[in-house]
This record gives C-alpha cells, structure tokens and sequence, in this order.
C-alpha cells in the first residue's frame, strides 16, 4: 500500500495558499529581467546567510557577499567552507529533480563536502534532534531510513496536492526521518525551496530561509506540534506563514527598487536633455526643434522647455527668421 504522509487541510491553509497564489501573480508581473538577476543576487546570499545561521554560522551577508565574489575573509574555515558549499548547492537547484533519490544524495555530498565524513550517504547510526542538552525528537532506526526515503519520495513524486502543500510536508517528513548523520535541516529547507521553484520560478529569487532564521523558535515548535499530533498541519500552516510574509516582503522591496529607478532616470533625463540639445544643434544649427525632439526622443513640450532655459542662460541663441534661420551655441555662462 503506498505510503501517504498523514496531514490536514485547514482553513487557515486554504486561505494561506491563495493569499500566496495572489502574491505570486503580482510578483511575476512587477519583476523584469534585469531586476530579477538583481533580486536573485541578493536573495541569494540572504538565503544562505539564513539557512545557515540556523545553524550556528554566524557570518553575516557582507561576508557571504564577500566570499561570493571570491574575496579572502578572515573567519572560522568550517564557516566559509558552509558558505561556500552552500553556495554551490544553490547554484546547481535547477539541475536537479525533488523525487529523485541520487539528486538528493548529491546535494546532501555537495553541501557537506569537507564537513561530514559520509556526505552523500544516509547515516549508519541514531540520531536525536537537541534543543540545548534536550532530545526534543529521537529518529527512527538508521536501518529504517532507505525504506523511509523510498516511501517519501515516491510520495512526492505521486502526489496531487498543491505544490505549497508537498513541499511543506516533505520537509515535515524529512526532519521526521533526519535521513542524514549532519545538514538535515539545510537540505530539507533547501529541498522545500527546490520543489517550489520548479512550480513557480519565482521562489529561485526569493529567500524563503532568512525568515525561518528569525522565527527560528516557532520553527522548531512547529515541527514538535506536529510530531505530537501526528498530522503536520501545524508545519505546513507556520510554513505558507513564512512563505506570505517572504512574498509581501519581497513585493516592498521590487516596488521600492522600482521607484528608485524611475526617480533615477527622470532626473538624468532632467540632465541629459539640455546637453544633448547643445551637442546637436552645434552638429546641425538649421534643426528645427520638432526635428531635435524626434532625433532625441523626447516630447516637443519638453525641448522647448530646455531650449527656453538654455537660452535664459546665454548658451544657446537663434539667429534669422523662424523658418530658416539657425540655432549658435555659446558654451557655458
């Protein structure tokens, strides 16, 4: 009989994932291509930097960013060599698909790289889930654990449940099972942002991760409440909390960014024109200023408007008739 993770549909998670859905679609529609490879940048390293801190790294997104950019940085090298693994895993999340078992196996290998002697190989050995010197969730077997993965992402592979939901309880799950000996909860949260990218490619410029990081406390309680119900409804609800949050966070910074932009090009077009007509009408003093318009693409109201400025400052001057006389230009007074 195929194994089906037990969970529940609440209202609150009905209502979650259509706030979301919402979001997703005023997101797509105000991030273009260049501000896109932007936000991925930053978000990158947010995510990292997040995902990692709740871990215990303690380098902060100056230092990531560093690092990034192939700079030395002066901290703990087990420190670095996480960040650097990290980055590297993220890189290669487009290349690999959320149901399937060696992918997983080689992201576990290219996280832990270096930091784990078995990386890349479900443990051999108990685990428990520490809260201080508190066990808060003793694993299953280690001889449990293939079967367990097995089950899970065939699973995941099968299941028709909305993508906002899969990936919540397979991240559920997979802490449940803590498949590996070390970085459980940077590929579970890794393969979460994974499985929702590949629904909607806007989660590859979202950082998911940093807000875990500071409601790192509510996290942990999710999954106990979850464990102790036995249905990961808690998880999932406290997950499509995050991932709101994220979105509308996200969504203040694309349309701060956007009217820095806009603000930036009206001011330098406020600059450029006047010099532009100068430059112009030394090359061609008999161009009318309709002609200027068109060649510079801007509105006739708006050269007018330079001209009667430059002209107020004595560096530009008509000579002759209106119709063909011809424009001198004096340089700066």
């Amino acid at each position: 009989m195929p194994y089906n993770p037990p969970y529940s549909i609440t209202p609150t998670i009905l209502k979650q994932v259509a706030d979301i859905s919402e979001a997703i679609g005023r997101l797509s529609a105000q991030v273009d291509m260049s501000n896109a490879l932007r936000l991925r940048r930053a978000n990158r390293i947010r995510t990292v930097q997040g995902s990692l801190a709740i871990e215990g790294n303690t380098l902060n997104e100056a230092q990531i960013t560093a690092i990034l950019e192939g700079k030395r940085v002066i901290a703990p090298p087990k420190e670095v060599l996480e960040v650097q693994n990290a980055l590297k895993a993220y890189d290669k999340l487009t290349h690999w698909q959320p149901a399937n078992e060696q992918h997983l196996l080689h992201a576990h290998q290219v996280l832990m790289a270096g930091l784990l002697e078995d990386a890349g190989h479900y443990r051999r050995g108990g685990v428990g889930v520490m809260s201080g010197d508190q066990v808060v969730h003793m694993a299953p077997g280690a001889n449990q654990v293939p079967r367990l993965m097995t089950d899970l992402l065939r699973w995941l592979q099968h299941s028709d449940a909305p993508a906002l939901v899969t990936s919540c309880v397979f991240h559920y799950e997979f802490e449940f099972i803590h498949p590996f000996a070390d970085g459980n909860g940077r590929i579970g949260r890794l393969w979460q942002t994974l499985i929702l990218s590949q629904w909607q490619p806007v989660f590859t410029d979202i950082s998911v991760e940093s807000l875990i990081h500071q409601h790192q406390p509510a996290y942990y309680q999710a999954l106990r409440d979850s464990t102790a119900r036995s249905d990961c409804s808690p998880f999932i609800e406290f997950m499509l909390g995050v991932i709101t949050a994220t979105l509308h966070e996200t969504l203040a910074n694309v349309s701060e960014a956007s009217a820095k932009t806009r603000v930036k090009t009206q001011v330098e077009t406020r600059v450029k024109t006047p010099e532009q007509i100068l430059a112009l009408l030394a090359q061609h003093p008999e161009m009318s200023l309709v002609d200027v318009a068109v060649h510079l693409g801007r509105s006739p109201s708006t050269i007018e408007r330079a001209v009667a400025k430059l002209k107020e400052q004595q560096r530009l001057a008509f000579h002759g008739p209106k119709k063909g006389g011809y424009w001198q230009v004096l340089g700066n007074k």
